[in-house]
């Protein structure tokens, strides 16, 4: 196997180093969505309920037990409840940003190497024909099958290694892509729901009180 990656020149290394840093960021990608999961099913709908019943202290140290992205927001915009609109959506937005920054981490590296990998096959692909051609020029048109095989041989095994390298990361980075999104979404309709109830003439009462 070695010998047959050493056949496709010396661009195989970094195709294989952007397989490497793709690789490690996917998995860091899956284990830090698996732990900002929200693992109480329709935890926006239960703090809600609470925040309807005037259960403050409740809804707050469920946000503060709850692991989560979702539970972590929530909790302070509880916290922030009593503030002027414009404080809340300053304070919200700043965390919002941040929690943004922190679920889009090394995605554009996915990108970058998606875009690099096909084209550093391409690139093995013309130095192999050109090696192929050169041996060609240099036997003087007499070169056989065997003569031209090695220039053939990088021109084939990079471009299919660079794919073999693109279309995962690529993937991976679209799926990654789609569930920051989700979770952008979830998080304003969640907040939206706690400043709707907020606004509401009961929520008010609540926040006099």
């Amino acid at each position: 196997m070695f010998e047959f990656f050493l056949k496709g020149g010396l661009l195989m290394w970094p195709i294989l180093l952007c397989s490497i840093i793709s690789f490690c960021i996917i998995l860091e990608r899956f284990y830090f969505f698996y732990k900002t999961r929200e693992r109480i099913p329709n935890f926006s709908n239960q703090i809600k309920n609470l925040l309807n019943q005037n259960k403050i202290d409740e809804a707050l140290k469920l946000c503060e037990i709850t692991k989560g992205i979702i539970p972590n927001i929530l909790g302070i915009a509880i916290h922030i409840r009593k503030k002027s609109q414009e404080t809340k959506d300053r304070i919200l937005k700043k965390y919002v940003s941040k929690t943004l920054r922190n679920l889009e981490k090394n995605l554009n590296i996915l990108a970058v190497i998606g875009n690099i990998a096909p084209l550093l096959g391409l690139l093995g692909t013309i130095t192999g024909m050109i090696r192929a051609f050169m041996k060609i020029h240099q036997l003087r048109g007499s070169a056989g099958v065997s003569d031209i095989a090695g220039g053939i041989w990088e021109a084939l095994i990079t471009t299919a290694f660079g794919l073999l390298v693109a279309i995962p990361t690529i993937a991976f980075y679209h799926y990654f892509e789609i569930k920051v999104n989700n979770i952008l979404d979830e998080i304003k309709e969640s907040v939206s729901d706690i400043s709707e109830d907020e606004n509401s003439p009961s929520g008010q009462e609540r926040v006099e009180k």
